[in-house]
């Protein structure tokens, strides 16, 4: 892995239009998901296969039933497969959560006029049964366009293609933003410029073809497409570089004595939720102190695990016993630095201290407030 914070292909072209894939890259319904075909398959004395899931990433639904029924060897035609199993994903996709960024990026592109378009590999009825729980969606896209409305789904170009005829924009004056290599390459065949934002840490390498590859909508800027910047950081001795986030709370285990190599079973986690963060360790009613957290992967083979670190930004606090404890993201600074396959270790400077600090001490960032405001989040 690279750093991809820099990965970024000159180009002149100003974006007019924005046309975003849904599963992955706006809304974490995979990981709202993730236990079905495992659930579902368990019925058949059988488990998920990770990397044949992998290669389904972007498919379309017709693709993905005929692909599972075949590498599982199921005793089902696709229509029985999907009429025993949709009820499943149904009841799901109504509890996933936008991803990372997506609400901020979808907010300020409507601010500013810049149109957007919604196009997915999923069936159109699905795509608004996902999209139904989340404010403001379905009244902002310019265009909402499924599979089923389309001669061919993703790779194929005719998703986006339709999309920017409906907007009445020049393919060549869209961006795509995207989650999977099957997306991406429809992009790219649409003559479209994109970036990307991968869904699976251990295959980033792939997405070379794209123009842009970022680790989360938080590192997308506005500005390196002819777009209007985003001007919502947080300004500390002038250093606007802390962005306030949804809160997103966790329990680990302190392994090492100083909130170090953290541990968690990553259900409540995007794998796009990658970086150098703030917030707060609450260890008990009377102890809750500051800290920066860094959450990267580390590579072996073809398998990756999530690595969470924590570093103590009271100076006061110099050691905390082992136990388990929980955390409370409500800050984001960078994506991470990945050194060849491994996230070693992100590298504190007094700066981050001065900027995690300087927020966690404002009533914008106070545990109080974090508390107050979402407290169906962080229980």
């Amino acid at each position: 892995m690279g750093d991809l914070s820099s990965s970024f292909k000159s180009t002149k072209t100003l974006v007019k239009a924005v046309i975003f894939d849904l599963d992955g890259t706006l809304l974490n319904t995979e990981q709202a998901t993730k236990d079905i075909l495992k659930v579902f398959l368990g019925r058949y004395g059988l488990v998920p296969d990770a990397v044949k899931e992998r290669k389904r990433l972007g498919m379309t639904q017709k693709e993905s039933v005929n692909s599972i029924i075949k590498d599982y060897d199921l005793p089902l035609t696709p229509d029985q497969f999907i009429q025993n199993i949709m009820p499943l994903y149904e009841g799901m996709w109504l509890k996933a959560t936008a991803l990372p960024g997506a609400n901020r990026l979808l907010e300020h592109l409507y601010k500013y006029k810049v149109p957007f378009a919604l196009a997915s590999n999923a069936l159109r009825k699905n795509i608004d049964v996902k999209i139904s729980q989340q404010k403001g969606w379905k009244e902002r896209f310019s265009v909402i366009i499924g599979s089923d409305e389309v001669k061919a789904g993703k790779p194929a170009p005719d998703m986006f293609l339709e999309a920017a005829k409906r907007m009445g924009v020049n393919p060549a004056d869209c961006l795509v933003i995207e989650d999977s290599l099957v997306g991406v390459k429809a992009g790219k065949a649409a003559g479209m410029n994109v970036t990307a934002v991968p869904s699976i840490p251990i295959e980033i390498d792939a997405y070379s073809i794209a123009d842009s590859v970022i680790h989360s909508l938080l590192e997308f800027q506005p500005e390196l497409w002819g777009l209007p910047p985003f001007g919502d950081f947080y300004c500390v001795s002038g250093l606007c570089k802390a962005l306030r986030i949804y809160p997103i709370c966790f329990k680990g285990t302190n392994n090492s004595g100083i909130l170090h190599e953290f541990s968690d079973d990553g259900s409540c986690f995007p794998d796009q939720l990658q970086g150098l963060y703030f917030g707060w360790a609450i260890i008990d009613v009377h102890n809750i102190i500051k800290v920066l957290i860094g959450i990267g992967w580390v590579k072996s083979s073809c398998s990756s695990r999530r690595k969470i670190q924590a570093w103590v930004v009271d100076e006061s606090i110099v050691q905390i016993d082992e136990k388990e404890m929980q955390l409370m993201i409500v800050g984001y600074i960078r994506g991470p630095v990945y050194m060849g396959n491994m996230f070693d270790k992100v590298e504190i400077v007094e700066e981050d201290k001065l900027i995690a600090t300087a927020a966690l001490n404002s009533p914008e960032y106070s545990f109080e407030t974090c508390k107050s405001l979402f407290p169906e989040t962080c229980p």
